[in-house]
Parts: C-alpha cells; structure tokens; sequence
C-alpha cells in the first residue's frame, strides 16, 4: 500500500516539481495550499492566483488538491508577530515563524486529520538519516546558493521522521526548472515569490504604519556617548547596519548600531562599533538532542544571506550565549542564528 504524503503548494515551481518526484517515488500524495491573507498580491506564493497555478498542476498530475484557510493563525503568529517586532526595535523574519506555525504547525495538523504517513514541501535542504547520530538530520541543501536550512531550524524535533524534501539533492535551481520542461508544467518559468508575501509593495515601513498602532514619531539621533547628531522619524525605519538614509553628515560613514527605545533615540557608530564577538539566543529548538549540556563549537549563521562563522555556544540559564572566534558584523535583534556543525543543522534561536 502506497505511502500517503502532505505537500505543501504554492503554485511555484518548488513545489509543482516536489509534487512530480514524490509521485514518481511511488506516493500517494495530496496537494495542500494555504490561504493566508485576504486579497490578490502580486507575486505572492499565497494569493489567488497561485492557488490556481497549485490546482492546475494537481489536476495536470492526477493528485488531489485541497485550499484551507488559515488567515487567522496566519494573523496570529505571523503578522502580529512582525508588527510586535518593529514595535519592539526588533527586526523579525516572518518566513520563519510562518514556517514553525503554519507549514509545520497547522499543515502537519491537517495532514494527521487527512491520515497521512508524512508532509512534505518544496524547500532546499535535506532530510537524511546520520549513522553518526543515530537519527534523521536537518542538512544543507546540494544547491548552496539556494539552500533554505535556516529558515528550518525550529521545525518539531519529531517532524524529522515526518518530512520529505524531495528538492534538496538537486544542484542548482536549474535543473529543478529543466524537470518542470520535460513534464510540460505550465509554472515551468515562473518567477520566484517575494520574501513578505503579505506585503504587496515590499513597503514593510507603510504597512506598519497601516496596519499598527505604530506611528512616525521624531526623535533624536545620537552617537554611543549620547552625542545628539541628528533626527529620526521612527525607530521602526531602521535596522542593524543601516548606512543610506540616516540623513546626518559626518567625516567618516556612519552605521546604524542600536536603539533606545526609552528615550526614543536612534544610536549610530562608525563600522568598528557594529562588530561583536557575543550575544543571547533565546527560544532555542535542537534538532540533535534535548539540551546542550557543555560548551560545543559550531558555526552560526545569523541571516539567511549570510555567511556560517565558527563560534562557541554555551548554556545561559534557559538560553544559550555565543561567543565567536572573531568578532562578526550586524548582530541584529529579532533575527535568528543557526548552529551548524559542517552540513548539519543542530538548532537555533532568537538573538537577543
């Protein structure tokens, strides 16, 4: 009897070609697409549109498809999230979270009700058995420049003997399109979706201000010795490293390096002062074990688009504190860091 297997649809290309491969690994597999807000946005993975590119390529493939509203949760633990961020001086990465409570939170939830034996999605990165750790891992995807892994971090502990990602052993986005060709897929060529789906204009400052209670309200811009420099018109414009419109003059480059959120104060610094060699992680998920009991030496990334730095994590109460081998640049609140130890995702958290 075949394996029946939940996949995630956006209608993009990612997930019509998991759908192909999963179906010729010999799956009964079920087409599944989230309707997470209201409205048609253009390029979004979410919207109207794409639901019916998802419908189209199930009913091309003979698969059954299936659209389910989860606008509230979507609400609940994505959108307000992100306001609360901003409103917080924190700079939050709503694929994440989305990722954690609606792909493997409300997705895997429908799948056990529908009695399926697994739930799958088009992400790059890999699902394999470690003989080293006696169980499955969370790897990095073959095609580097597109691998997802970090965005995946925080999935349940127990979902990775749950998940297929059929795309993470392919090389390159290419030959994910090439497959797409020969199987006549009419999403073959479409373009990749925005990062926030849920803002049509990719204007994250004017949906705040639209959708919040968060305002542009003035303050003082000021150096790390509480040197006024400037003005600002709302904490919530600015992130970690943020260079181009601070609208100040100075000798050398100035970089935004922190916030007062008390005093309303946007506090900037030359280059040298954006460097850190340690900070807190909270809300850690480990995907290897249940606690880090000692000291171990990993690699953290600390943006999707960034680069792994080899770092020390140790235990910190409920949390966890890196100190890096080297000081790294743009340490940003909100975001998360992933520890890796070579290809191998072992878990992550909040930085604080």
């Amino acid at each position: 009897m075949k394996k029946r297997i939940l996949l995630g649809m956006s209608g993009g290309v990612d997930s019509s070609v998991s759908a192909i491969l999963l179906k010729e690994q010999g799956y009964e597999v079920i087409g599944i697409t989230m309707k997470l807000f209201e409205g048609e946005i253009e390029g979004s993975c979410c919207n109207v549109s794409s639901t019916m590119d998802a419908k189209r390529v199930c009913d091309y493939l003979q698969i059954p498809h299936y659209t389910l509203n989860f606008k509230d949760e979507f609400k609940k633990y994505v959108i307000d999230d992100f306001i609360n961020c901003y409103a917080n001086c924190k700079t939050p990465n709503p694929c994440i979270e989305c990722n954690k409570y609606l792909k493997f939170g409300s997705m895997y939830q429908k799948a056990q009700e529908l009695k399926c034996d697994y739930i799958a999605t088009g992400h790059y990165a890999k699902i394999e058995y470690s003989d080293k750790y006696k169980q499955n891992v969370l790897k990095k995807a073959n095609a580097v420049a597109k691998d997802q892994s970090y965005v995946l971090y925080n999935i349940p502990k127990e979902l990775l003997d749950k998940l297929k990602l059929p795309l993470g052993i392919y090389n390159s986005k290419e030959e994910i399109r090439k497959i797409a060709e020969q199987h006549n897929l009419p999403v073959a060529h479409k373009p990749d979706s925005q990062d926030i789906c849920f803002i049509p204009s990719g204007d994250y400052k004017a949906f705040l201000e639209n959708n919040s209670d968060i305002k542009s309200i003035k303050g003082n811009i000021v150096d790390i010795n509480g040197n006024i420099l400037g003005t600002h018109t709302g904490l919530y414009k600015y992130t970690i490293g943020q260079r181009k419109g601070l609208g100040i003059s100075n000798d050398v480059p100035l970089y935004v390096i922190g916030f007062n959120k008390e005093k309303n104060e946007l506090i900037v610094g030359v280059e040298k002062e954006l460097y850190i060699k340690e900070f807190i992680v909270s809300d850690v998920n480990w995907l290897l074990f249940d606690k880090l009991e000692k000291e171990l030496i990993v690699y953290v990334k600390t943006r999707y688009s960034s680069r792994a730095y080899k770092a020390k994590i140790i235990p910190y109460g409920n949390n966890i504190k890196v100190i890096y081998a080297e000081p790294q640049k743009s340490i940003t609140v909100g975001q998360s860091a992933v520890f890796y130890m070579n290809d191998i995702v072992i878990g992550g958290g909040k930085i604080e």
